[in-house]
Parts: structure tokens; C-alpha cells; sequence
């Protein structure tokens, strides 16, 4: 599933190209998706132009001033221009089509994804429950602390958690973990406020350096260019099991935490 690199990867390939133009038409051709896309949206959405594209965790806001668009890409979905006379292939369910023939295309295999539409993004069901964004000084190791007290539940699970953090999936949540010398396992009302100052900036470094590198490939997603991303070649981790640890050599181990496999080595994480 596309998770935070991704989605600020897609949103920085979209919007310098993007803002500013008119959107002239919404064409949609198959509205089944994981929720069904508004039969208005074209109507309430055409000829109005875009301010700008956020993002709230796995979410893209496209900014049409009183109205905003909410996209998710679901397990398999990916954003891609298309040329104007370009012929939409069977998993190819929505065009949005802006001034100067520009031609973004929504393509989700499984489905999964979402196109809707809000006049109120702080009380929409999708974003009002959402913690606060990795990257920005809102999360760090003070407030890791604390949103860890008490809790019984791994500590893998709980920077997984959206309404803890968001973004932080799989691949990151292990990554993260390794370069902060944590065990996934641990219970995370068991971290020191040293290991949770730790752990914070980890979790940023480690997405960081994911969305310099166009985010992780995995399944279906590519970036807007079409390009695949290549995080996943360098995980000191993930998918790695058996394989010697990069730091001491160690085999890498593969547990089950939250019904997720989860990689870590033995002996640089306590």
C-alpha cells in the first residue's frame, strides 16, 4: 500500500504542474471504488482552478478553494499524466482534465482507493482522527513520550497507528526501529524518553530519505513520471531475513507484530 513517502512523492510530481490550472472536466468511468465516487463531483469541481495539493498522511487534498478533493490510492492506485488522446486501459478509472491539455489519470487495479469531495476538511470522517505529521516539529521524542504511557501494545504498532502518527507503514516502521536500536516487540510504556528522542528522529530520518528516493515500489505504485521508487534496495531490514545484518552481521530475524512481518536484528536492537 502507497504510505507517506509515496504520497509526498506523487504530490510533489503533481503539483508544480498542476497549480494554477483550470480544471475543465471530471471524467469518471468507473465510480465503484473503495467508496463510491460522488456522481457530482464533475458538476460541483469543473471550472474551477487548482490552489494547490496538500497532504494529510496517506491522503492528497487537491485545494479548489471552497471545495477540496480528497484522493487516497488504496492498495494499488497510482497518478499518472496521460497524453490527451491516450486511450484509458481497463484499470484506468478516472481523468481529471485541466487547461492547456493537461491529463491526470487515476489507475487502481483492485480498487481500493478513493475521489471524493468535502466542503470541511477538519470534521471529514477520513482526516479528523489523524496524529500529527512525522516531519513536522508537532511530533518528536517529547511526544512520543507521553503518547507512549501506559501503553501494553508494541511499540511497532504504536508509531502504526494513525491516530498516533501517520505514515509510518511497514517498511518504515521496521526501518525506523533498526536505526533507532529498538526491538519491535517492546512494549512501548516501556521506552525511556532517550529511546523515544531516539526513535522520533529515526522515523523522520528513515522518511526522509524514503522520499529522496521516490518512495518503495512494492506491487503496483510508480510516481507520477512513471518511474519506480528504490527504497526498498537499501532497507538494512525489511525482507531481509536470514541475510547478515549491515552494521554487525548478525542474521536478520522475521516476526509477526500486528499480523505484519517485521524484520530485526537480534543484537543491535534492545
Amino acid at each position: 500500500m502507497p504510505e507517506l513517502p509515496e504520497v509526498e512523492t506523487t504530490r510533489r510530481g503533481l503539483e508544480p504542474r498542476l497549480k494554477g490550472k483550470v480544471l475543465q472536466k471530471v471524467e469518471v468511468r468507473n465510480a465503484r471504488l473503495r467508496w463510491t465516487i460522488p456522481l457530482d463531483i464533475n458538476s460541483r469541481l469543473a471550472e474551477k482552478k487548482l490552489l494547490g495539493i496538500k497532504r494529510r498522511g496517506k491522503y492528497l487534498l487537491f485545494d479548489f478553494g471552497k471545495i477540496f478533493q480528497i484522493v487516497h490510492l488504496g492498495m494499488s492506485g497510482s497518478l499518472r499524466f496521460a497524453a490527451k488522446d491516450e486511450p484509458p486501459a481497463v484499470h484506468d478509472h478516472v481523468d481529471w482534465l485541466f487547461e492547456g491539455g493537461k491529463v491526470l489519470r487515476m489507475r487502481d487495479p483492485r480498487r481500493f482507493g478513493a475521489v471524493l469531495i468535502t466542503d470541511n476538511l477538519d470534521d471529514h470522517p477520513l482526516l479528523s482522527h489523524l496524529g500529527p505529521e512525522p516531519l513536522t516539529d508537532e511530533f518528536d521524542g517529547n511526544y512520543l513520550h507521553q503518547a507512549s504511557r501506559g501503553r501494553k501494545t508494541s511499540v511497532k504498532n504504536l508509531i502504526m497507528d494513525s491516530r498516533v502518527v501517520v505514515g509510518v507503514g511497514n517498511i518504515y516502521a521496521s526501518e525506523s526501529l533498526f536505526s533507532g536500536g529498538i526491538r519491535p516487540g517492546r512494549a512501548a510504556g516501556r521506552l525511556t524518553r532517550a529511546e523515544c528522542e531516539k526513535l522520533a528522529a529515526s522515523i523522520k530520518q528513515t522518511l526522509e530519505n524514503a522520499i529522496k528516493a521516490g518512495g518503495s515500489s512494492l506491487r503496483d505504485y510508480v510516481a507520477t513520471d512513471g518511474e519506480l521508487g528504490y527504497f526498498q534496495l537499501h532497507t538494512k531490514v525489511y525482507d531481509r531475513a536470514g541475510l547478515p545484518c549491515k552494521v554487525c552481521g548478525t542474521p536478520i530475524k522475521k516476526m509477526v507484530v500486528g499480523q505484519r512481518s517485521t524484520y530485526y536484528c537480534p543484537i543491535c536492537q534492545k
